[in-house]
């Protein structure tokens, strides 16, 4: 299973990655490789189970973000940069790949499942979380959990702000699917898994940013969902594409925690784009006059952390 880690905990991951390789003559840990599994191919829906208690326009946020990624939206959306254009660096794994059978990848919004009643309580384990996931459809789909505000999670603002992995599918024997869980840290933990929207923990502290939707846990969400999305699309399985060791990789969007944009350095996101209504910061739009600011991901052609501007 692979976690969308903190930014402390990013940098001791690191150390260890760099220390495998030194010690590790017979794998290499510090390059971005793929390993020769599966990607994501094929139309895959992304279906969203909300559990606990979430505003109708907080939905909303998400929602919009995940029908943004859909290339049938992108002629709808001329003005850039935009959720679209981000998504294209994902896109560049499936040029570099070197199998034959590896095909592309669309994603599209699919069925939402509401859990307003807490019905695995308010405090859930790694099972709870994949049996939440098993509610949504396992055929060409990845399943995302988001929990609120008010629910706590196992290993949530302690070692990772989200997660993705893979569950056993009900189908035929053997068979599996892709799932990711995100967590709203707006009371738990904003200062770790929502910055820059929030003052950070730890390191060096400058001013936050507005949040473009005015929602520092759903904006905070959409970032860490974004990241994993992308390491989901990239690495569904453990054998996809990712540096350092299968327990602990560094994925497409996790390898570029903390950037946003061009110059940024830690306590910086970067250069952004500012809302002169709101005062939001931004690095994309999206449907519906949406903006968001999402994360820089590893660019497997350039082999660096790719920024839209």
């Amino acid at each position: 299973m692979a976690s969308f880690v903190m930014g402390y905990f990013l940098l001791f991951a690191v150390a260890f990655v760099c220390l495998d390789a030194r010690t590790d003559k017979t794998q290499d840990y510090t390059s971005f490789q793929y390993h020769k599994g599966a990607l994501l191919t094929g139309d895959v829906s992304i279906n969203l189970i909300w559990y606990g208690k979430f505003k109708p326009s907080q939905r909303a946020i998400v929602t919009d973000f995940v029908a943004s990624l859909s290339s049938s939206r992108r002629s709808t959306m001329a003005q850039n940069p935009s959720v679209a254009t981000w998504w294209k660096t994902v896109e560049k794994y499936y040029h570099v790949s070197k199998t034959t059978t590896t095909r592309g990848l669309t994603l599209s919004l699919g069925e939402q499942i509401l859990d307003q009643g807490y019905s695995m309580g308010k405090s859930l384990t790694e099972k709870n979380l994949k049996d939440l996931a098993a509610k949504g459809g396992q055929s060409y789909a990845v399943n995302v959990v988001l929990t609120s505000a008010d629910v706590t999670v196992q290993g949530f603002c302690m070692n990772r702000c989200g997660s993705h992995g893979t569950g056993s599918g009900s189908g035929k024997k053997g068979s599996r699917f892709a799932y990711i869980w995100v967590g709203n840290s707006e009371t738990q933990c904003p200062g770790q898994c929502a910055w820059p929207f929030h003052a950070p923990v730890y390191g060096p502290q400058s001013p936050p940013l507005v949040a473009p939707n005015n929602d520092v846990g759903l904006d905070g969400m959409v970032i860490n969902l974004a990241s994993l999305l992308a390491g989901t699309a990239t690495n569904p399985f453990g054998d996809g594409y990712y540096q350092g060791p299968k327990t602990a990789p560094l994925e497409a969007g996790s390898a570029c925690t903390g950037v946003y944009g061009k110059g940024s350095y830690p306590g910086y996101a970067g250069e952004l784009l500012v809302d002169a209504t709101t005062g939001g910061s931004y690095n994309v739009k999206g449907l519906n006059g949406r903006k968001y600011l999402l994360p820089a991901l590893f660019d497997p052609k350039t082999d660096s952390c790719s920024t839209l501007f």
